[in-house]
């Protein structure tokens, strides 16, 4: 399927070059899909995976509404991770900066009064729920000036809590402006929420064939418990790019990377206890490859957007099926392909198994010799799963 080009898009000759100097020459599928509408001031609902290129999706079309000298912010993007604000901010400043305006993050970890400063003289603000709310309700920041909102991964936020104070924030928003909901699912509560926000949106849909993405080789190994960081070690020791390990718990990150730096391989920890200087520090060097290795709970690396992932390691199995396409997401991003490695004991082969069932992978789960048990409990969140061999849904009104 041929997209249209960024300039028949709409997009200006500034975003355009400035794209183009950081090899970005063609739009993905979303990005085609949601500029038209959202370049035209439309409320756009769009469904669609991480790594699918929707920061950009909205990001080009703030850049292009908004003109230096306006109200600060006039645009404001809701994340529901630090490290997502961070990776958000980043992918605006070049386009940002092409078009004359200033972008700002607010996101907890960091001094509040140092924070909102910059916060309060962006033109796009790009903030985690808790942080901003903090600090719109101390006066540091004014709300009253927003023209564009973005609620980026809103599932991610629901999952994590955050909707009283998104709901809180979006009173202190002006009604008339315009509204952009990305979401890997609009089923359910998202999908309420997603309509309560908006007004006469259009829905843009990636549509995915199957549960896991098909650029991802998946491998489930059998392990004992005594040789799981043997396996581990002998898997980080084959030609690979970056690694992302998932562990299930903040000691375990700790303790897992204290055995692998003994064992010489380079790398970082990533959970929600550290400050956000170190985890900002453990994210750099991870993302410029000084480290290959980081290990992470689910939160941590929730929204990690990095295109060099290869591997991710589930060295804890997740608790369940959204859980497992929510990490397998972290790799084949941007046309890329990328394996996927589930060590599994005996004691969680029966739930491992019924898991691969339901995701369509028996056929990679038995490879090992592992049988699939049968079926006993249903994970939660199994619809929350969404893959790269795509087709777009057709426009319309919702």
């Amino acid at each position: 399927m041929n997209h249209p080009s960024f300039p028949e898009l709409g997009v200006s000759e500034a975003v355009t070059r400035t794209l183009a100097a950081r090899g970005v020459t063609a739009p993905f599928e979303i990005q085609s899909l949601v500029m038209r509408d959202a370049l035209a001031g439309t409320d756009v609902l769009a469904r669609s995976q991480t790594g699918s290129g929707k920061t950009l999706a909205f990001a080009i079309p703030i850049v292009e509404r908004l003109r230096p000298g306006g109200a600060t912010p006039s645009a404001l993007v809701l994340v529901p991770t630090r490290e997502l604000a961070q990776q958000v901010a980043d992918e605006l400043a070049d386009i940002a900066k092409a078009k004359g305006l200033r972008v700002g993050v607010a996101y907890g970890g960091t001094s509040v009064r140092e924070q909102s400063r910059g916060a309060a003289r962006a033109d796009v603000l790009i903030a985690t729920p808790g942080r901003l709310e903090d600090v719109a309700s101390r006066g540091l920041v004014k709300l009253d000036g927003v023209r564009i909102l973005v609620l980026d991964e809103a599932d991610r936020m629901l999952d994590m809590g955050f909707q009283p104070q998104v709901d809180r924030i979006l009173r202190r928003v002006p009604k008339d402006r315009q509204t952009m909901f990305f979401s890997a699912t609009l089923d359910g509560a998202v999908g309420v929420l997603a309509r309560s926000y908006t007004r006469e949106p259009v829905l843009h849909e990636v549509e995915s064939r199957t549960k896991t993405a098909e650029a991802i080789e998946h491998r489930f190994i059998s392990v004992s418990a005594q040789g799981k960081i043997d396996a581990l070690i002998e898997l980080l020791e084959k030609e690979r790019e970056l690694t992302l390990v998932f562990v299930r718990t903040k000691r375990g990150v700790d303790r897992l990377v204290g055995k692998l730096k003994a064992k010489g391989l380079r790398v970082e920890g990533l959970h929600g206890d550290m400050a956000q200087n170190a985890r900002q520090r453990a994210l750099q060097r991870f993302e410029s490859g000084r480290v290959d290795v980081l290990v992470a709970t689910d939160v941590a690396a929730r929204g990690l957007d990095l295109d060099r992932i290869s591997h991710v390691v589930n060295y804890d199995p997740p608790e369940d099926d959204k859980g497992y396409v929510h990490r397998m997401g972290r790799t084949a991003r941007a046309g890329r392909s990328g394996t996927g490695i589930t060590l599994v004991t005996a004691e969680q082969q029966g739930d491992v198994s019924r898991m691969a069932a339901r995701l369509d992978l028996r056929r990679e789960f038995q490879q090992d010799g592992m049988a699939i048990a049968p079926p006993q409990v249903v994970f939660s969140g199994s619809r929350g799963g969404r893959r790269s061999g795509l087709r777009a849904r057709a426009r319309r009104r919702v």
